[in-house]
């Protein structure tokens, strides 16, 4: 993998997901998509996709063998999930906090505002997914935006957010740079299922 030079102020990206039990729900849905407005990331792409259950064997292979590993395979294909590009100085962090501890219970306790406190059902059914680190963010981003690259994006779309202003677009869901005249590519993206 290639290494990519970025600038210390340069915006950092996650990849967020909101599972199924969400996605079901269309005012869970809003409520979380609204979240992530109200705490200042930047949606850089954001997609919906009905999940293969070998591409979440792929995806969660860290964990096979474990005894949650099954459910958590089949639930995640079970219904629409919807992904996520986040950028934020820190998102990582920042995303893995408003979305609360993996368990619903303990989130229920310690965080009663964060994401899963609010909309989690049980630990796997929590409502959404977040990157831990930037290795595997850039993992994550790739097998659900393959199209999608990194090194070009930081390159030309990530000054533009950062130095502002930003603006966002509520038909394609996403952020872009509010220069004038041509709104760029990434804000004509269409969300897709």
């Amino acid at each position: 993998m290639t290494s990519i030079l970025r600038s210390p102020q340069a915006l950092q990206l996650t990849l967020a997901l909101i599972k199924p039990d969400a996605v079901a729900h269309p005012l869970i849905l809003e409520a979380v998509h609204q979240q992530i407005l109200s705490n200042k990331f930047l949606i850089v792409r954001m997609r919906e996709l009905l999940w293969r259950k070998e591409d979440c064997q792929k995806f969660y292979q860290e964990h096979e063998g474990r005894f949650f590993y099954q459910r958590l395979v089949e639930f995640m294909a079970s219904g629409p999930i919807r992904a996520y590009i986040l950028a934020r100085k820190d998102a990582i962090q920042l995303w893995r906090t408003l979305m609360g501890p993996t368990r619903v219970f303990q989130a229920r306790h310690v965080a009663p505002d964060s994401i899963r406190g609010s909309f989690g059902l049980t630990d796997t059914r929590n409502t959404t997914h977040g990157s831990d680190s930037v290795v595997s963010a850039s993992r994550e981003i790739a097998a659900f935006f393959p199209d999608f690259s990194e090194q070009r994006w930081y390159e030309e779309e990530e000054p533009q957010l950062r130095c502002g202003p930003v603006r966002y677009s509520p038909e394609g869901g996403i952020h872009c740079a509010a220069g004038a005249g041509d709104p760029g590519p990434a804000c004509r993206r269409p969300v897709g299922l």
